[in-house]
């Protein structure tokens, strides 16, 4: 049997995966923002009634595979497989949600790369026949993130130009068979990159090399051109993972700047909602995708995409010990069928 390989890092798939529904909680920030109309569910209260920030992340990601499967016209018992993780210890959010939906569960670590990571392994499981209907999804929130990575939120740290505001979201994509949506045809998978970069708070300079090594290896791997696809959109850069991820790509002599933006940027209005630097974190891409970019597909207004969600693979002990933090980036290619 041949190997359905393209290089080192590249899948392409005999049966691409349909990507039959998605759905997407956001918080009260983000509900603010540009892309408020995209997304099924704006919270009024971060908290979701839970008595914790931890709990209300958890029963946001559970909440957005229900909505996804109930958009999909399908059953929770329909779905073979549930991949998921989140960024707070042990996987919390997607290992609680797992228990209360009773899904078979794959919990995967990517950092703010899971969401692609998710629909890369999802794809493949589907292509491979081991599955017929599957889930990838994955979330963030703002303040757990904070409160495990960075200060409590009483502490009212000052935050640099450079630093980026977690993402309060979940989002949930069906992966199926069969049916209609857009297909997944290609999957790249990253490499882990590291420059050397220290400062927790200019995540997107410790991510920009990864995501660049990747859309490079993407092009190189296909023979595809940046402007085959209507829009390349990395997970959560921000404004200055993004510069650098363009002049590192245009060095190798792929030029993207026309059709390349980022879910950091896309989800808030920096300037006017003081989110620095831009979103991040695990939830930044998968309810920009699940939200905004899905449903433009679903309208025909893009036709192909390259998603590279983008994860910052430190923790607080590799952050005390003083090391520096390696970065991934994970690209799937959607396309709509004509």
């Amino acid at each position: 049997m041949a190997l359905k390989k393209l290089g080192k890092q590249t899948v392409v798939f005999d049966n691409p995966p349909y990507i039959v529904s998605t759905a997407s909680i956001v918080g009260p920030k983000e509900g603010e923002g540009p892309l408020r109309e995209y997304f099924d569910m704006i919270l009024e209260d971060d908290l979701f009634g839970e008595k914790s920030w931890e709990l209300a992340e958890s029963k946001m990601l559970r909440e957005t595979v229900k909505m996804a499967v109930q958009k999909s016209e399908k059953k929770i018992d329909d779905i073979e497989y549930m991949l998921s993780g989140d960024l707070l210890n042990q996987l919390m959010s997607a290992s609680f949600a797992a228990r209360d939906l009773g899904i078979p569960f794959f919990g995967l670590y990517g950092a703010c790369s899971t969401m692609t990571e998710s629909l890369s392994l999802g794809a493949m499981l589907i292509d491979g026949g081991y599955a017929d209907n599957l889930v990838a999804v994955t979330s963030s929130h703002f303040s757990s993130a904070e409160r495990q990575f960075r200060f409590p939120l009483e502490h009212g740290n000052q935050r640099p130009p450079s630093a980026q505001w977690t993402v309060t979201g979940a989002g949930a994509a069906i992966l199926s068979s069969y049916g209609k949506g857009p297909r997944v045809k290609y999957v790249t998978t990253g490499r882990v990159i590291d420059l050397g970069i220290k400062d927790a708070n200019n995540m997107g300079a410790a991510m920009a090399p990864a995501a660049a090594d990747t859309i490079v290896s993407h092009f190189c791997e296909t023979g595809l051109k940046p402007d085959y696809y209507d829009l390349i959109v990395t997970g959560d850069l921000g404004a200055i993972g993004k510069e650098i991820t363009e002049e590192l790509v245009l060095d190798k002599g792929y030029n993207i700047a026309k059709n390349y933006n980022d879910c950091g940027l896309l989800i808030f209005d920096n300037k006017v909602q003081d989110t620095h630097a831009g979103g991040s974190g695990c939830g930044c891409s998968a309810s920009v995708f699940c939200g905004y970019i899905y449903k433009e597909m679903q309208s025909r207004k893009i036709n192909k995409v390259l998603l590279i969600s983008t994860g910052a693979l430190l923790s607080v002990t590799s952050s005390n010990q003083g090391q520096s933090i390696p970065g991934i980036a994970h690209a799937v290619s959607m396309i709509v069928d004509d």
